[in-house]
């Protein structure tokens, strides 16, 4: 990483950048991956996503989302419409290429291609996707189409402070802690300090190569265990 270099009066000023703007994601690109795609959303999702999410179980996969676990159908139906009539966000059904069924959501949103800004936000999985290496493939599909194919620079992940598993997650998948936002939002009639995570695009390289060499079919045996860890962030910053 180049070091800041100063101006004429001796300031110090940030690295140049020979920055063209990021493309906005569509609401019709496919994200294909070994075991799982990313099909933007649509009505034809609900009855799997309401299988997979909603069960009287799935509570806690819905406790720091901003909407309650959906009671029926037609609940999660509107969430999906809003969705797809909302052109500040793309939310995507994560949908199993075994089955073809959808088993969880994930959304690109806060998106700024003048600043080459994004986060990925709004997970939901199944508990057929939680833990499972579908999931971690979910995300790098995202993250290469954020960084790869429209050419962000910075790529956000955000939680409540109190969600301990999606800061793990964050910390795993090579997102550098930056803080905590105090008393950031009011939710649910509840407050939430909101932690702030980011990859950038001078880190981007050396988390995609982690993430491949974690992927790739040598690093499971036979009963699908991994063998080696991911470890997509530097070890001084993975106890943040």
């Amino acid at each position: 990483m180049s070091e800041p270099r100063t101006n004429a009066h001796g300031q110090r000023i940030g690295r140049p950048v020979d920055w063209t703007p990021a493309k906005r994601p569509d609401d019709t690109t496919v994200l294909e991956g070994r075991g799982v795609r990313l099909e933007p959303v649509d009505a034809h999702h609900v009855d799997d996503l309401f299988a997979a999410l909603c069960g009287e179980d799935d509570d806690p996969i819905w406790t720091y989302l901003a909407w309650e676990r959906p009671r029926d159908r037609a609940e999660l139906a509107t969430i999906v419409e809003q969705a797809r009539a909302d052109d500040t966000r793309v939310m995507y059904a994560i949908v199993a290429a075994e089955t073809g069924r959808a088993v969880g959501v994930c959304s690109l949103m806060r998106i700024d291609p003048a600043m080459g800004s994004i986060e990925v936000g709004q997970i939901a999985f199944g508990r057929q996707l939680q833990r499972s290496r579908a999931a971690t493939e979910a995300m790098a599909l995202l993250m290469r189409h954020a960084f790869d194919h429209l050419g962000y620079r910075r790529y956000e992940w955000k939680c409540d402070s109190l969600n301990a598993p999606s800061r793990r997650a964050a910390i795993r998948l090579g997102f550098i802690w930056e803080g905590r936002f105090r008393n950031a939002v009011v939710y649910k009639g509840r407050n939430r300090d909101t932690d702030w995570f980011s990859i950038t695009d001078l880190e981007w390289p050396r988390v995609r190569q982690a993430l491949d060499d974690w992927l790739d079919d040598r690093n499971f045996d036979a009963q699908g265990r991994q063998r080696v860890r991911l470890a997509a962030r530097p070890a001084a910053d993975r106890e943040q």
